[in-house]
């Protein structure tokens, strides 16, 4: 495990994790007075690691936030990107009612956007970096012209329920997507993504 991320879960967090939301993940930044925060959206975890991956890129400085948990005042960040996986041609309802309570310092304060797209299996490109990051995502946060990035996404059995994984896998069926899990996040693309936004210091 790297030294600066760790899953912060309890026995008794173990417990009751499918009744009482999500535990903790933490990623823990390197120190800066440099004042930025990655907030994501996510159903199974890609999110997640694209924004670590992301603010890694950055220099790690960054710190990560699911937005089930990310923090009531963003008075004490500078500068943020906002992150989301797309279902439906949406994010998770949570990073919505999120950034529509934090409206004002979102737009103000947003740097770049990213949204990871499962895209049937295949690498997403031009047309979902114009539907879901400048069209969705720049239409939530308002936050204008700033980089933006559209990354492959994976479909994970063993993190979804049954009825759910039916679900996607007959609709990939019937439009030609793959028929089992895939994963085609890129852990590179993410990364030199979050070192445009934010070149790491030496």
């Amino acid at each position: 495990m790297e030294r600066r991320t760790f899953l912060n879960v309890g026995l008794a967090g173990l417990g009751t994790l499918a009744v009482a939301g999500p535990a903790a993940a933490h990623f823990i930044p390197m120190p800066s007075d440099e004042k930025w925060a990655v907030i994501f959206g996510t159903w199974y975890g890609t999110a997640r690691d694209a924004a670590v991956w992301v603010s890694e890129g950055m220099g790690g400085i960054a710190p990560v936030f699911d937005a089930r948990q990310a923090p009531a005042d963003l008075g004490s960040f500078d500068h943020l990107v906002i992150g989301t996986a797309i279902q439906g041609g949406k994010g998770p309802k949570a990073l919505e009612d999120y950034l529509k309570a934090h409206a004002s310092q979102v737009k103000a304060k947003t740097r770049g956007l990213f949204a990871v797209c499962g895209n049937l299996g295949k690498q997403p490109g031009p047309q979902q970096v114009k539907d879901y990051v400048e069209g969705y995502l720049g239409g939530i946060t308002g936050a204008g012209a700033v980089p933006g990035a559209i990354f492959g996404g994976r479909i994970t059995r063993a993190l979804m329920e049954p009825d759910q994984y039916k679900m996607v896998t007959e609709l990939y069926a019937r439009m030609g997507g793959p028929k089992d899990d895939f994963d085609n996040l890129s852990r590179v693309a993410c990364m030199k993504f979050g070192a445009g936004i934010r070149p790491p210091r030496a």
